[in-house]
């Protein structure tokens, strides 16, 4: 039983793996479509009035070579006169990249929400109410969305688009308050992530759908459906920087755990428009070096705004045996329960990051981790589950001004 036991987590560990590197492969051929799409749509040029394109119906055309063959990709403005006999869907990727990433979310977060998802400084929810507000979030995300873009605000563009944003940034305010912060940045890339792909499940597939139908009973296209395809295809496009930064955030501790991280989300996401929007008017010929520069702006706003405060200076101690003797004790009773080469928390296999802290050559190898995580981030231990007190954290910041002896 306790190697039954033993094996689970490790079992889990190996999913959390596979699972992840699935839904960054389906993530790069989506994101990859999207960015392709968007860029050939504003880099096709339309035919000479009168030509034979123009008279095909050709709303834009591109001649282009890579791999060693030319290409030349047209767009009918609503249709071409016949419907081909062979016609490419992109959907998978999009479902694919949303089913892997609700798996992930799940064996990551979910199966583990007392560790994962909670910090009772926070709020002291259960385990299942931390699960419930997660998922809670995802739908009303996209319900919330898409009432507002069949709204009058859907005629007006930039209106939409920071109506959205302040959905996003709303919605990160209550999560940073109701989760973890980890956890709060997580479900708002998995929040966006759902509104991405039920854009594709329930907009723009079923328009074109509707499109094909309609060729094939011999009538003509309802333009109407095309244009809001490519409206959800385009604000799909606006949100992948956004979610790939929230990917990778886990990583950095600094911005997830800043007392107003849902504003240090809200700047980083702004950020990420503001450059995915310089690309997408670059792909149109209208080089805008003011888009970026914003980018960047915000960027060195939040890194100088987050930066730790410069430690105050700490007399040597006395005895510095003693000191490391303390500082010992309690990183045996609040961490190494995780940080082991065998961990005794539930649900790790093995020590988060390859970290070991069970023997003092360990500890002091990790003293630069050590401080930055559990005294300048308070990131760890994670969700504070083994109760570190401020004096602990004291005694550690001391021991680490003092030369980490």
């Amino acid at each position: 039983m306790d190697a039954f036991g033993y094996l689970i987590p490790y079992g889990l560990e190996w999913l959390n793996l596979l699972v992840r590197w699935l839904h960054m492969i389906t993530g790069i051929a989506w994101i990859g479509a999207s960015f392709y799409f968007v860029w050939l749509d504003n880099s096709i040029r339309p035919p000479a009035p009168g030509s034979e394109l123009a008279k095909k119906g050709v709303s834009g055309e591109l001649w282009a070579v890579h791999g060693g063959g030319f290409y030349n990709p047209q767009k009918y403005l609503v249709a071409p006169a016949e419907l081909p006999k062979e016609l490419h869907w992109f959907k998978w990727e999009a479902y694919s990249t949303w089913l892997s990433g609700i798996a992930l979310l799940t064996i990551a977060y979910y199966f583990n929400a007392q560790a994962m998802m909670v910090d009772k400084a926070v709020a002291d929810l259960s385990s299942l109410q931390a699960v419930g507000v997660g998922i809670g979030f995802l739908i009303a995300g996209w319900i919330v969305y898409d009432l507002l873009c069949r709204s009058p605000l859907v005629k007006r563009e930039g209106w939409l688009g920071l109506t959205v944003f302040a959905l996003l940034t709303g919605a990160a305010y209550a999560l940073t308050h109701l989760l973890s912060g980890r956890a709060a940045f997580i479900h708002i890339g998995a929040m966006i992530g759902t509104i991405m792909v039920a854009n594709v499940a329930m907009v723009i597939i079923p328009g074109q759908r509707k499109m094909v139908q309609a060729m094939q009973a011999g009538g003509l296209p309802d333009p109407s459906y095309g244009i809001k395809a490519k409206q959800r295809s385009v604000h799909n496009n606006y949100f992948t920087l956004p979610v790939l930064f929230i990917m990778i955030s886990n990583h950095y501790a600094m911005t997830y755990r800043h007392p107003q991280a849902w504003l240090v989300l809200a700047f980083i996401m702004a950020a990420g428009v503001f450059i995915r929007h310089f690309f997408n008017l670059r792909h149109k010929e209208c080089i805008e070096w003011r888009y970026p520069a914003i980018g960047v702006a915000l960027l060195l706003v939040v890194a100088v705004a987050i930066a730790p405060s410069r430690p105050a200076a700490v007399a040597a101690a006395a005895d510095p045996e003693a000191q490391f003797r303390q500082v010992k004790a309690i990183i045996d009773q609040r961490c190494v329960s995780c940080h082991s080469a065998h961990p005794t928390q539930a649900g790790f296999a093995t020590a988060p990051a390859g970290m070991v802290l069970d023997t003092p050559q360990q500890v002091r190898q990790h003293a630069m981790q050590i401080h930055k995580q559990a005294v300048e981030l308070k990131a760890m231990p994670i969700g504070n589950l083994t109760n570190m007190t401020e004096s602990e954290r004291t005694q550690i910041a001391a021991w680490f001004a003092a030369g980490a002896k």
